[in-house]
């Protein structure tokens, strides 16, 4: 695949700045006219994804979210959202439905699964004290 575009946005791991990583993202995928359910899967993703790090890569530091994106053949979106946080050891652990690192009432444990639900491929790899990166990728249908 050739790689026709690409960003890369690196902002503060807090409250707030999900928001924009989730509407730069999706600005930034528009030129391949993807449809209304496509943005709104991109964005879901992209805010779970953000989210994980805000909620739980720092949680006795400051830290940054690193997002990119990239285009590849015009068509194939990859979005990678790295952290140099905790990590954790059992990344098929973190990948269950309902696991979560906080109470049941801060959060549901659905990150990984909705990511994995609204995208084509999730990758995730996560290594202890050195942080995570989540790899997401889809390809955008032609629209007539």
């Amino acid at each position: 695949m050739k790689l026709t575009n690409h960003v890369k946005i690196n902002l503060p791991a807090v409250v707030g700045n999900e928001g924009f990583a989730r509407a730069a993202v999706a600005a930034f995928c528009t030129p391949l006219s993807p449809s209304l359910e496509e943005i709104n899967d991109i964005k879901t993703a992209v805010s779970e994804a953000v989210t994980n790090v805000i909620a739980h890569a720092y949680p006795e530091r400051s830290g940054e979210a690193e997002v990119e994106v990239a285009i590849y053949d015009d068509k194939v979106i990859t979005i990678t959202v790295t952290d140099e946080g905790i990590g954790f050891a059992d990344v098929n652990q973190a990948k269950k439905p309902f696991y979560t690192t906080k109470s049941a009432e801060e959060h549901s444990g659905m990150g990984f699964t909705i990511m994995e639900a609204f995208m084509d491929e999730l990758e995730v790899r996560s290594e202890p004290g050195r942080g995570t990166r989540v790899t997401m990728r889809k390809a955008i249908k032609q629209h007539a």
